[in-house]
C-alpha cells in the first residue's frame, strides 16, 4: 500500500509540475479547464486504488 501512496504522490506531483509549466506558457481557458479534470481524475483514481487495497486487506 505503501507503494502505491508513493508512487502515486510522485506521479500527480510530476504530471501537475509538466501541466502548470505549460498553463504558465499557454494560458488558455480550455485548456485549464482540461487540466484540472485530468488532475481531478488522477487523484480520484488513486483513492478508488487506495480504497480497494484498503478492503482486499481486511477481507
Amino acid at each position: 500500500m505503501l507503494n502505491n501512496i508513493i508512487g502515486g504522490i510522485i506521479g500527480i506531483g510530476g504530471l501537475g509540475l509538466f501541466l502548470g509549466i505549460m498553463l504558465f506558457r499557454v494560458p488558455a481557458l480550455p485548456l485549464i479547464i482540461i487540466c484540472v479534470g485530468v488532475m481531478a481524475l488522477l487523484v480520484w483514481d488513486l483513492l478508488l486504488a487506495l480504497r480497494q487495497e484498503t478492503e482486499k486487506r481486511n477481507s
